[in-house]
Order: C-alpha cells, then structure tokens, then sequence
C-alpha cells in the first residue's frame, strides 16, 4: 500500500512559476514510476510527466520545456517544477505512482489555477 500527499498548489499568474511536492509513505520500496496528471472539468485526466525509477523521463508536448519532473529517492518525494505558466494549464494536478505488481495509486489532487 502506498500513500501519495501532494502540495504546494494554489493561485499564480501567467508567466509564472509554481512547484508541486509528492511526498509517498508505506510501501515505498514497491514504487517504480511516478509522475503527474492533470484534469479539468469535463475532459479526461491527461498525463503531464512521468519518471522511472532509473531517472527517465517524460513529458506532453505542451509542457516540454516549461516543466520539469524530478525525484528525490531518499525522501521517497516527486516533484513538478512548472514555469511559464499559462491559464490553459488551469487544473487539478494529481501525483501518481506504480508499483511492482502494476497496482496504481493517486494522491488527492491540488488545484493549480493560473490567472491572466
């Protein structure tokens, strides 16, 4: 079992930067990727970026070069570095996990809102 507390969501304005934590606890040493998803009200939740244990990563077009996942293993802690940041990026940011056995987890989600 694995637990996912996400933070550091809020108000910004366009153009400007926010960082998103994900701290996990419990079975931690089952996690092998981890990543962000976001979602808006009546569209589907849609992948942001992702990294493997092995330190790849991954990212939408849209956020290639604006944002940047990173991975502290000793604080089993992921994080979502955005900047540039645009209204269109408006939406709950939802900090995932995936274990050895393929077993997905999500934190609760934190609400990113840019202004113009």
């Amino acid at each position: 079992q694995v637990q996912l507390v996400e933070s550091g969501g809020g108000l910004v304005r366009a153009g400007g930067p926010l960082r998103l934590s994900c701290a996990a606890s419990g079975s931690i040493f089952s996690i092998t990727d981890m990543g962000w998803y976001r979602q808006v009200p009546g569209k589907e939740r849609e992948l942001v970026a992702a990294t493997t244990s092995g330190g790849r990563t991954k990212y939408a077009d849209s956020m290639k070069g604006r944002f940047t996942i990173s991975r502290d293993n000793a604080k089993n802690t992921v994080y979502l570095q955005m900047n540039s940041l645009k209204p269109e990026d408006t939406a709950v940011y939802y900090c995932t996990a995936v274990s050895w056995d393929s077993t997905r987890y999500w934190g609760q989600g934190t609400q990113v809102t840019v202004s113009y």
